[in-house]
């Protein structure tokens, strides 16, 4: 397994280098990856924690976290992504533990809710979310919400 370097910053804290390396894999990943031209910067960045995975100086593993009442009722994780390089080495259940562990931490009396593309239900099943909606459509690519409780 590669040695991640997992990092935790606030909005205001993001060194703006940081931020720039997030933005880059974010549209590496789900603008050009996977060939879906939508705007990436929704207007929740600066309410949100961002977990990063660095290796090598890289930003290889990424998520956002939400508190509740911001995207949902619930906590949220989002924008989980990891980069081709590390993809298959384990590195997305990693970021997830991590992800579910710092909202237990920090959010301690409330289920977590995710918006996941339907190929990774049973990723995300295996880490102990359950789907909780309809299949859903969104900037094309089939979703459905789960929740962690």
């Amino acid at each position: 397994m590669l040695d991640i370097n997992w990092l935790l910053y606030e909005y205001n804290s993001l060194p703006i280098d940081t931020l720039y390396q997030i933005m880059a894999v974010r549209q590496e990943v789900f603008v050009v990856e996977q060939n879906c031209p939508y705007l990436d910067a929704d207007g929740y960045d600066d309410r949100a924690l961002h977990l990063c995975g660095v290796w090598e100086g890289n930003i290889v593993a990424y998520a956002r976290i939400f508190p509740p009442k911001i995207k949902y009722p619930e906590a949220s994780i989002g924008r989980v992504l990891t980069t081709n390089h590390v993809r298959g080495k384990g590195i997305g259940k990693e970021l997830m533990n991590c992800a579910i562990a710092h909202c237990k931490q920090r959010y301690p009396n409330t289920s977590i809710r995710i918006s996941a593309q339907s190929y990774l239900d049973k990723f995300y099943s295996e880490l102990g979310f359950r789907i909780v909606s309809e299949q859903y459509l969104e900037d094309g690519i089939p979703h459905q919400e789960m929740l962690y409780v």
